[in-house]
């Protein structure tokens, strides 16, 4: 029902281009809507009328899905000058040492080491983060 594409246009193109995260918001409930929504790539599918609380409840937990599963597609260890990560056995070392961080800070390292050269905002960062 959007102004020249419909929604599942728009879903179907983006899996074509994209593996962002689809969560369809809509007024169409009936099961066959909702399986094609989801069939088309979707990650979550939600009806109107909805709670807020809902909503951002399912955001979490298809952003904690999709950046679980872009950690684990990227690769199993990262080197960036004395600093190695392994994303397996989530371990990290500098010059050879251990360093111990905890899985908040293992994930923000982690980050930053895959995006090296890249301007991160702050809110970009909490996302993937503390998704």
């Amino acid at each position: 029902m959007l102004p020249g594409m419909d929604g599942l246009q728009v879903c179907r193109t983006l899996r074509t281009e994209s593996d962002v995260p689809v969560i369809m918001l809509t007024a169409k409930t009936t099961e066959s809507d909702k399986l094609t929504g989801l069939d088309l790539g979707a990650d979550d599918y939600v009806t109107k009328p909805f709670s807020p609380r809902e909503l951002a409840a399912r955001i979490k937990v298809v952003l904690r899905r999709t950046v679980s599963e872009s950690l684990e597609r990227g690769p199993e260890e990262v080197a960036y000058g004395e600093l190695k990560m392994n994303f397996r056995q989530h371990s990290v070392s500098v010059a050879g040492g251990p360093v111990a961080l905890t899985p908040t800070e293992f994930r923000l390292l982690g980050t930053l080491v895959r995006e090296a050269g890249q301007v991160l905002s702050r809110e970009q960062l909490i996302r993937r983060v503390l998704a």
